[in-house]
């Protein structure tokens, strides 16, 4: 009996591999025939090399990182904070991060219009820029948050807290040289997990009519044929790596020691 579930399992496991990697396969092999007759990657050099590729990427890649150190100094002191000294409204901060999966992109971002439409916000590509950073920031909320919360139960907060307190430090010491590099290894995953979200988005990207990535991709595919393949593959090269290093941080954060205030 334990043999033929076994077997099952495995068959189970095939299928569901063939049912990811086939498509997958056809993608990039498709990709490859840009060149009648012959397989290549002109498809690949055409995308990385056309200048509104550069532009969407960087522009991205910029947003990213904006949104990764704004959700990162707002998630870590909050989760701290309520780690040590409001415990009772955990449930509360829990339930506040998770609304980013309840509320549809598309609500968010006119509901972000509507709130700011009278300050001046929506009168400039600074303006429009920042609003859309702001709704990249909350949608990184439930994986920053989550993130951040796991890796501060995981150490001895209040601890680590008093420790720092008998020799001095003030809180911003104790946030930024004691708490911080005891949960980058969690901040670090989240950060990832957010990367790779703020890459691939679309939808509010192109309701505030900005150049990102997201966008990009899909005026591509309107104009072109193999090179929307080719940025496919390479937009889920980039979400594999992401997760890859989720997982090597994740394997080396289980052998690491709690590090000491000097």
């Amino acid at each position: 009996m334990p043999k033929r579930a076994s077997i099952w399992a495995w068959i189970w496991v095939i299928v569901v591999a063939l049912y990811f990697f086939v498509p997958l396969y056809a993608t990039f092999r498709f990709s490859l025939q840009a060149k009648r007759g012959e397989l290549g990657f002109t498809a690949y050099t055409n995308v990385l090399q056309a200048p509104a590729f550069i532009k969407s990427f960087t522009f991205s890649l910029q947003t990213a990182l904006i949104t990764i150190l704004v959700s990162t100094l707002l998630i870590v002191p909050t989760a701290y904070w309520v780690q040590l000294k409001l415990p009772r409204a955990r449930s509360f901060i829990e339930f506040f991060t998770l609304l980013p999966f309840v509320i549809p992109a598309v609500v968010l971002v006119f509901g972000l219009i509507r709130a700011y439409n009278g300050t001046g916000l929506t009168d400039s590509s600074s303006g429009i820029y920042t609003i859309m950073v702001g709704a990249y920031v909350t949608l990184s909320f439930p994986y920053v948050y989550r993130s951040v919360d796991n890796g501060l139960q995981s150490i001895k907060v209040r601890t680590l807290t008093e420790a720092a307190q008998s020799l001095g430090a003030g809180w911003f010491t104790i946030l930024f040289r004691v708490i911080f590099p005891n949960v980058l290894v969690s901040i670090l995953n989240g950060a990832f997990i957010t990367f790779a979200i703020v890459m691939g988005e679309f939808t509010i990207a192109s309701l505030l009519s900005q150049p990102t990535f997201g966008p990009y991709l899909n005026q591509l595919s309107s104009s072109k044929v193999y090179e929307p393949s080719a940025l496919s593959i390479l937009s889920l090269a980039l979400t594999w790596l992401c997760i890859a290093l989720i997982q090597l941080l994740g394997r080396r954060s289980g052998q690491a020691r709690t590090t000491v205030f000097r």
